[in-house]
């Protein structure tokens, strides 16, 4: 369902599929377009009307150079969520990397999750930055993998086709360091494994976005606010830490894609989104100062 602002608002339809809700504009003409209609510009996309417009005005040895550069190529944008997709078969494989005797409990898991005293070699004597992303990549159990990455599938088939695949893998990977670096922040000595701190930049990311769109997103924040209060209660071996991490890098790197939506913005949304994780990193030094 959707509220009314969200049905009055025509600029958040494809123009030319009314009941197609979208988050691309085109660069020319600034017109909400869906995926079906967008053709992969220079920067950005296109609409077909601009696409016709700037076809007629090319010279003929631009249109044979076009022809040339361009035969595989398909003039529709897919609209498929490969990017979600690629990162669930990326976490299912490395799970079972985790069920090979020997290899999984030994080698494998003990390289890849997260444990902050290894980010800095004057208290453990090594230095392991890659634990920060690859703890999204390992999981204490079947249950464990299969619920992130269940709620993983449904998100990404919304979000990410809405934001573009780039947009969305930044988002992810910015949220499972805002995850790391809050369990170092808030839990200094704790072992954490999973996804779930990028799973809640996600859910983070659907409430601000479905919100600036209009949509009614009441059951969103329900589902957000119990999944989020879990972690809390008594008895539950969860990292509310990097739920609560995750979900605030979401919510700010979503606000950014909303206020950054046209392609003249696009060099500002890169800055900030650098900024963002340079200031992630910079939250980094201090244990230092705490446990140092």
């Amino acid at each position: 369902m959707s509220t009314n602002e969200f049905q009055r608002n025509r600029d958040n339809f494809c123009y030319r599929h009314p009941d197609r809700q979208s988050f691309v504009l085109c660069q020319r003409c600034l017109r909400t377009v869906c995926a079906e209609c967008q053709t992969p510009a220079a920067v950005g996309v296109v609409c077909p009307e601009c696409l016709r417009d700037q076809q007629k005005a090319q010279t003929p040895a631009q249109r044979t150079a076009q022809r040339r550069w361009s035969r595989s190529r398909s003039v529709v944008a897919d609209s498929r969520p490969l990017a979600t997709y690629a990162i669930v078969g990326i976490t299912a494989l490395s799970f079972l990397l985790q069920l090979i005797p020997g290899f999984g409990s030994n080698i494998y898991e003990p390289a890849m999750l997260f444990w902050a005293p290894y980010l800095y070699p004057g208290i453990s004597g090594t230095f392991e930055p890659w634990r920060l992303f690859t703890v999204a990549l390992v999981h204490s159990g079947l249950w464990h993998l299969g619920l992130n990455m269940l709620a993983l599938f449904m998100i990404g088939r919304t979000l990410e086709p809405i934001l573009g695949r780039a947009r969305f893998v930044t988002l992810y990977l910015l949220s499972t360091l805002g995850g790391s670096v809050a369990v170092a922040l808030l839990s200094f000595g704790t072992p954490v494994v999973g996804a779930s701190g990028a799973i809640f930049g996600l859910f983070g990311a659907l409430l601000i976005i479905g919100r600036h769109l209009g949509a009614n997103v009441m059951s969103i924040a329900i589902i957000l606010g119990i999944n989020l209060v879990i972690g809390f209660l008594p008895g539950y071996n969860v990292s509310w830490q990097a739920h609560v991490g995750g979900l605030l890098t979401g919510l700010l790197v979503a606000f950014i894609f909303t206020r950054t939506r046209m392609a003249s913005q696009r060099r500002t949304q890169i800055w900030l989104l650098a900024a963002v994780g340079a200031g992630l990193v910079g939250l980094l030094f201090v244990p230092l100062f705490l446990y140092g």
